[in-house]
């Protein structure tokens, strides 16, 4: 099962980016995952908020494959515990799910398109944070569920 890491928005800041590195590297001795970041559309200043959210869409789905699983991160989605994620990763893996996409999206959120085509939307936290700690946080917590599944000592419950 490969693993995507989507991310709207300006590349990683260095305070964030050594840890990112870092979690990004140790999943990669579970599953292939990889970020990519999309860059917001150029014209994003002069956009609404509406106009710049389907802008982004148009960019997220038209990179995305028909049979990615896409796992959207916001603040309204379901939480998990970290062991209840690792259950969810492993139930991926036993459909046989070729790429999972987790999205976090632009400033404003996304587009009800995106809303829509989202296999699951999951919720970090009822906290808003910066992008560079949601992504530092999505990676951590995607290693820490790969600890658990191999029963491995990182996570302490």
């Amino acid at each position: 099962m490969k693993m995507q890491l989507w991310s709207v928005g300006k590349p990683n800041e260095a305070y964030a980016k050594a840890g990112i590195d870092d979690f990004t590297k140790r999943i990669n001795n579970y599953f292939s995952a990889e970020w990519h970041i999309i860059s917001p559309p150029k014209n994003a200043g002069n956009l609404s908020e509406t106009d710049l959210k389907k802008a982004e869409a148009a960019i997220i789905l038209g990179q995305l494959q028909k049979d990615d699983y896409l796992i959207l991160l916001d603040e309204r989605g379901k939480a998990f515990s970290s062991p209840e994620l690792a259950q969810w990763l492993q139930q991926r893996a036993n459909e046989s799910t070729k790429r999972i996409v987790f999205l976090i999206g632009g400033a404003f959120g996304v587009d009800d398109t995106v809303m829509k085509r989202a296999n699951h939307t999951w919720s970090l936290s009822k906290l808003v944070f910066p992008h560079m700690l949601v992504r530092l946080i999505l990676a951590e917590q995607i290693y820490r569920a790969c600890t658990i599944l191999r029963n491995e000592k990182y996570h302490h419950s």
